[in-house]
């Protein structure tokens, strides 16, 4: 009896993104993912057609969040806690996609997931500093952001999860020393 073709989609992207992280888009070949699954390259371009294809199905959950984050903020003014918070909710939540991604940056320019990255980081910026902000406010900003994100990459998501109220507030710390220009 042949699997549903939800688990098969599923199957094939926690294979692929397993070899995406370790090995990097480029690197990564359908037929290794097929060979792994144990299903033909056929099986494989059914569900999906092309690897951009796949890319783009396995990074469509972290798009439509971080879409979701920065519209739900509105115009702000925006308290930052929250900001941090939710936006480290989002990394964590997608931390097994994030090395993945950032171990290929020319893949996500294929799929212009890298401009959709740098606009939302624009828009939290803006949202925590102002769009008009001396230069240390939004190294503040981007540090902090930085953090958060890295914390999600290089932590397992349950001990980054565990630590969420201390990463929020040493991003605010962050934030607080670029915008009291300490040098």
């Amino acid at each position: 009896m042949p699997r549903p073709q939800s688990d098969t989609k599923a199957e094939i992207r926690s294979v692929a993104l397993e070899l995406f992280a370790r090995q990097g888009f480029e690197k990564t070949s359908l037929r290794e993912i097929a060979e792994r699954l144990g299903v033909t390259k056929a099986a494989l371009y059914y569900h999906y057609p092309s690897k951009k294809d796949l890319l783009v199905a396995l990074v469509t959950p972290l798009r439509e969040d971080m879409d979701a984050l920065v519209a739900g903020f509105g115009d702000g003014p925006v308290e930052p806690s929250l900001v941090f918070g939710a936006y480290f909710d989002v990394c964590v939540r997608h931390s097994g996609l994030l090395p993945a991604v950032l171990a290929d940056l020319g893949a996500l320019g294929q799929i212009g997931l890298m401009d959709s990255f740098l606009r939302w980081r624009d828009r939290l910026d803006a949202l925590l500093v102002g769009r008009d902000a001396p230069m240390p406010a939004r190294m503040g900003a981007v540090m902090a952001l930085g953090g958060l994100q890295d914390i999600a990459v290089v932590l397992d998501a349950e001990t980054a999860a565990a630590y969420r109220g201390r990463a929020v507030r040493v991003a605010l710390a962050a934030l607080e020393a670029g915008a009291s220009g300490m040098d």
